[in-house]
């Protein structure tokens, strides 16, 4: 299962009502955190999760409203006791920023590990999350992420009969293990059938639409998608400053096809999304205007 939850959904700016941009993700005990604008600690705290199994940041990029938020945040960490390494990951330049910013969080109990971003697509893999970056058109180096966690193929008796593994390697084989025996070496595609469907989520903002993005979303479970501005009038202010209308973010769905698309990252000017709604769904039906704290479970499909 793969648990999501839109922690912020302002852009530029923080509102009574409206946190600035962060994503987190929950599988398997270990937690992964896209952005980390202001208000990312409290909207964990009115949501009832901890950061502290929080095993990955990503960044989009390095505007304030979606770093703004991490100096408290490994404060907070630092404080609930955590002492393994948190990785982080974003565009070049990734560990001269954070350097700058823990100027105010000097002292930390755990280790930072940096992942620098240099590719225009670039594939990782952390505990269960295979992620894949890939680069956006913003007026900074900006990148959006797909997380997706696998799935392999179901156990095969027969397929593991035929080809003589001892039944006494046939459990840790499953499980992924790789096993030496008589001069041989055994691996899980020798007893497991194709991969079944796994889980992903695509998320990007700040950025106008481009292909990529389209691409990376195909058959998401879950496509977050900046939707800068929802009134017509915006749209050359989109172009001018290299975000997204909600209809240029609806066609980007309506190509890619995931089961549903949320809005995201919204004007401070834009306070009732939800008016622009009827005509973006006459683009992508499935899409709607989220809010903080929208929480979305993933399960995989049973077969």
């Amino acid at each position: 299962m793969l648990d999501i939850c839109l922690l912020g959904t302002g852009g530029m700016m923080p509102l009574p009502y409206r946190w600035l941009t962060s994503m987190m993700a929950r599988c398997r005990g270990s937690n992964l955190l896209i952005d980390c604008g202001e208000g990312t600690q409290v909207a964990l705290k009115e949501k009832g999760w901890s950061p502290k199994p929080i095993d990955v940041i990503c960044f989009t990029h390095y505007h304030a409203d979606h770093i703004s938020g991490l100096p408290g945040l490994l404060l907070t960490m630092g404080n609930a006791e955590r002492m393994d390494p948190l990785t982080l990951v974003g565009p070049k330049g990734l560990e001269r920023v954070v350097t700058a910013l823990r100027t105010i969080a000097p002292e930390l109990p755990f280790e930072l590990k940096f992942k620098e971003l240099t590719e225009n697509r670039e594939h990782m893999e952390f505990g269960p999350y295979v992620i894949d970056a890939y680069r956006v058109n913003h007026n900074v180096i900006c990148y959006g992420y797909s997380i997706s966690i696998p799935r392999t193929g179901r156990f095969d008796v027969e397929r593991a009969r035929a080809g003589a593994i001892p039944q006494k390697f046939w459990s840790r084989l499953q499980k992924g293990e790789e096993i030496e025996h008589e001069g041989r070496l055994l691996t899980p595609k020798m007893v497991l059938g194709p991969d079944r469907r796994g889980l992903k989520v695509t998320y990007c903002t700040d950025t106008r639409p481009v292909p990529v993005i389209a691409e990376y979303a195909a058959g998401a479970d879950l496509f977050i998608c900046e939707g800068m501005y929802g009134e017509k009038d915006k749209a050359a202010k989109a172009k001018e400053y290299k975000h997204m209308t909600f209809y240029e973010a609806a066609s980007l769905a309506r190509d890619a096809q995931p089961g549903q698309m949320w809005l995201t990252h919204y004007s401070p000017s834009l306070t009732r999304p939800e008016e622009y709604m009827d005509e973006v769904r006459s683009i992508f039906p499935r899409a709607k205007a989220a809010r903080d704290g929208w929480t979305l479970e993933l399960e995989f499909d049973e077969d």
